[in-house]
């Protein structure tokens, strides 16, 4: 595997894999909008090497940001080869050793296991040949970036943060962002759902000040385990030593007890108090594609900073998809397919969440169905598993269906009965969605599409040439009757509250659809089918968003403003680039030598903006 960043740079150079860009380019925004627009080209578009940052230190994005980066990254031509590494070790630990001769058939993978377990050694690594203490420490001599137009500040984004449980010991590696307050201090955004958040909770009790490491770079498979949902108490290090074949060497930070990996190319060291009062932090163009809008969180105070010599700073970019973030949800749905087949569900063959979903909202299961109910025992067990418990919307189809397959999917939904085959439930959801009325809690829904013939006859359509705009309600267009069995609409401008769904159906005699999306007006012209997606599962709570009018499934979409719907507060913002930044890359686009000039992603999700207001 990679002794450093720099290596793996070096691998992705000559794979092909990595554009650099000479000129001098600016951390606020500008670094961003590129990333944005290359990383939305088909497959994901090269990583990017920015030389010239105004600071000391060059800065990486979209470094996982493709199929063959994220292999790349892991040590794999394939990421199945990880998943089928992992389901043959999970069997051979499941099988229960007969007999003597089990169990020492056994000691092989004991002692392979062992090999990758974190090992720590004195002295200092190379990530500390370099020391900011005292009133050396400044963050911002580090190029971290200011991506949206309306983001509260700068922001870490690919920390790896370690955290010890103050009454066991056993650390947790997460990636919580990071606002940067001035010189010396930062936010800690951690949710309430996360291990960071219960480590502080438990210094809380005891009265304590809580040590915390951040580690940048180094061996991509560090960041990448930073990332994954991994059991609690169990080390995320020893997922990267797995990874890698190679165990993590540790060593120890500099001003608290945090052992981290020393050949990473960044350290912040310090602390959170948890007797402070929390601060604000945010707004935030977060990975929903939506601005996440202020909240208090701990304030991290730096006590050092520690680099290697010809550091590179990893960062990356989140906002609409798709993302590099995309590629890394990819590879935890491959990778961690085998624990939820053995561990979890033993039914499920397939997993897969659509990049639109943003990693919670939508997810696709295909299982092996003997009896009645079965898909439901999958769903709940499914939202309660790991990170899965944020999932909002979940397909559960037959093993024979190719869920990543949209015609095989299309053939199942165009079969379905929404009253019969969709069940509607709650729990747990993602802090950061924006459509529930509680926060980190609503509604979720499963599609039990396991007992519907893909041979089976189709319902009869039936739409008129032409539609009356009646009920504030008008067409967008009718391509997805015939792909999706779904009608999508939008609310008239000039009437966006008086809107009548049912009303339109029936006055234009529209039969045999199975589903109704409803989208603000600004939605109609400017999104296409992944977008249109995107919107229904982010803009939408199932227990208030969804109901039936004679049979049909109608699923409200648009923003919630004062006054519509149960929620009393307006949807934040999609996160787009401010116009003079478009216009600054539009006409220096030449200078970066990335190629042909490619237009701006803000300028088709501007036009989803509910106002401007005072953010421009």
């Amino acid at each position: 595997m990679y002794r450093s960043l720099t290596q793996y740079l070096e691998r992705l150079e000559r794979e092909g894999e990595l554009m650099r860009v000479k000129v001098p380019v600016s951390t606020e925004y500008e670094i961003a909008e590129i990333t944005d627009r290359l990383s939305k080209t088909k497959g994901g578009g090269p990583a990017l090497l920015f030389e010239r940052t105004g600071t000391d230190f060059p800065v990486l994005t979209n470094l996982m940001g493709s199929d063959r980066r994220i292999a790349l990254a892991l040590g794999v031509e394939r990421l199945e080869e990880i998943s089928e590494r992992l389901e043959e070790l999970l069997k051979q630990a499941t099988t229960p050793p007969d007999g003597l001769w089990g169990k020492l058939r056994m000691l092989p993978l004991l002692g392979e296991v062992s090999r990758w377990m974190p090992r720590t050694r004195s002295g200092r690594g190379a990530v500390q040949e370099v020391v900011w203490q005292g009133d050396e420490v400044d963050l911002g001599r580090l190029p971290v970036l200011k991506c949206w137009a309306c983001d509260g500040g700068r922001f870490v984004t690919l920390p790896m943060v370690n955290t010890l449980d103050p009454e066991t010991g056993i650390r947790n590696v997460g990636m919580y962002r990071m606002q940067i307050f001035d010189r010396s201090t930062t936010g800690m955004h951690w949710h309430l759902h996360k291990t960071g958040a219960r480590h502080y909770d438990a210094y809380k009790r005891l009265g304590r000040k809580m040590p915390v490491t951040v580690a940048l770079g180094g061996d991509p498979a560090y960041t990448y385990a930073a990332t994954a949902p991994m059991p609690d108490n169990l080390d995320e290090y020893l997922l990267a030593g797995f990874l890698r074949r190679r165990p993590v060497t540790l060593v120890k930070s500099l001003t608290n007890e945090i052992y981290i990996p020393e050949d990473c190319d960044f350290v912040i060291e310090g602390y959170v108090d948890p007797a402070e009062e929390k601060v604000v932090e945010g707004p935030f163009g977060d990975h929903t594609g939506f601005y996440s809008l202020t909240d208090r969180y701990p304030r991290f105070h730096v006590t050092a900073i520690t680099h290697r010599r010809g550091a590179i700073w990893p960062a990356t970019v989140v906002g609409v998809p798709p993302q590099e973030d995309a590629y890394i949800a990819k590879a935890t749905e491959t990778i961690f397919l085998a624990p939820i087949r053995l561990a979890v569900q033993p039914e499920v063959r397939d997993l897969w969440m659509p990049t639109e979903g943003t990693a919670h909202n939508l997810a696709v299961v295909s299982i092996d169905h003997r009896y009645e109910g079965q898909p439901r025992k999958v769903a709940q067990g499914l939202w309660g598993a790991g990170q899965m418990m944020f999932n909002k919307y979940l397909m559960v189809a037959p093993a024979a269906c190719d869920i990543r397959s949209r015609d095989q999917l299309a053939a199942l939904l165009r079969r379905v009965d929404p009253v019969r085959d969709i069940q509607f439930s709650e729990g747990i959801l993602d802090v950061l969605d924006h459509a529930t009325a509680t926060t980190g809690y609503g509604g979720k829904a499963l599609l039990d599409a396991t007992r519907i013939d893909p041979l089976s006859p189709e319902k009869a359509i039936s739409i008129p040439r032409s539609f009356e705009p009646v009920g504030g309600v008008q067409l967008v267009n009718t391509a997805f009757v015939e792909r999706w069995s779904t009608l999508v609409l939008y609310a008239d401008r000039s009437r966006p509250d008086e809107v009548d769904v049912a009303a339109y159906l029936d006055h234009n005699k529209i039969r045999g659809v199975n589903f109704v999306l409803l989208f603000d007006y600004a939605a109609a012209g400017a999104m296409n089918d992944a977008d249109l997606l995107w919107l229904a599962a982010a803009n939408t709570d199932p227990r208030r968003d969804a109901k039936y009018h004679e049979g049909v499934l109608i699923l409200d979409a648009r923003s919630k403003r004062p006054g519509v719907g149960e929620n009393p507060a307006r949807f934040p913002n999609v996160a787009t680039s401010h116009p003079d930044t478009i216009h600054r890359v539009d006409e220096r686009w030449a200078e970066y030598g990335l190629g042909e000039l490619l237009p701006s992603p803000s300028r088709r999700y501007r036009k989803l903006w509910l106002s401007d207001e005072a953010q421009w």
